[in-house]
């Protein structure tokens, strides 16, 4: 369970300090997705970069984050174990799928090199792409680019997800298959998932919207 307590975000300037967004308090369950709206601009990209634990100077930040029942507010991005998912990127183009998935199963995996192979093999043929093992990113599609970015963060085992417009670069076509199962391999991990976007399209779950610096509002979209 992810639990956000008290949260204000301003951009420092020459002249002071401009609010950007607030939120009094949100928790998301276990299997659950959230959904975070609002126009570019409104700091959505920035509280999920201090819910990551970045240092983020250009801002000043207060906030309680939890975890599982546990404050990690002052920890460091590898003790927070949360995943991302961003717009455009999220595996390493001079890496094989091979050694992405070996780079993301090594900092808390306790298992053997040849187990952690089995595992993320039999994530890609699940996804049907076993055939890519030895290939680089720049060889994938979108759709492929997408799903193996998302194998690679669960390869990771992160308490908590954070997805930062995940879906905006994919063509139409693509876009709500990818969509629909990223949010299920999410729901059936039962990993809490954070999702920032400026489209309605793309909302899953619980609904929230930044207005007039605020974290308001709160409908259901499937």
């Amino acid at each position: 369970m992810l639990n956000i307590r008290n949260l204000t975000i301003e951009r420092l300037t020459g002249g002071g300090a401009e609010p950007l967004l607030s939120l009094k308090e949100l928790t998301i369950k276990k299997s659950e997705i959230v959904t975070l709206m609002g126009p570019s601009g409104t700091g959505k990209s920035t509280f999920l970069r201090w819910l990551l634990g970045e240092s983020l100077p250009n801002f000043r930040i207060q906030g309680q984050l939890g975890l599982n029942g546990e404050d990690i507010s002052e920890h460091s991005i590898a003790k927070r174990q949360l995943g991302m998912l961003f717009q455009k990127g999220g595996l390493f183009p001079h890496l094989t799928i091979e050694e992405n998935c070996y780079f993301a199963q090594k900092p808390r995996s306790a298992l053997t090199r040849k187990q952690q192979k089995e595992k993320a093999l039999e994530m890609l043929k699940a996804l049907g792409l076993e055939d890519k093992w030895t290939a680089y990113p720049e060889s994938l599609s979108g759709g492929q680019y997408a799903r193996t970015a998302l194998l690679c963060s669960l390869l990771a085992e992160p308490r908590a997800m954070l997805l930062d417009e995940p879906f905006s670069s994919l063509d139409a076509s693509l876009r709500e298959e990818v969509r629909q199962w990223t949010f299920a391999q999410l729901q059936r991990k039962e990993v809490p998932t954070l999702l920032v976007t400026h489209d309605r399209a793309d909302a899953f779950g619980r609904v929230l919207e930044v207005k007039d610096s605020e974290v308001t509002g709160e409908t259901e979209n499937v």
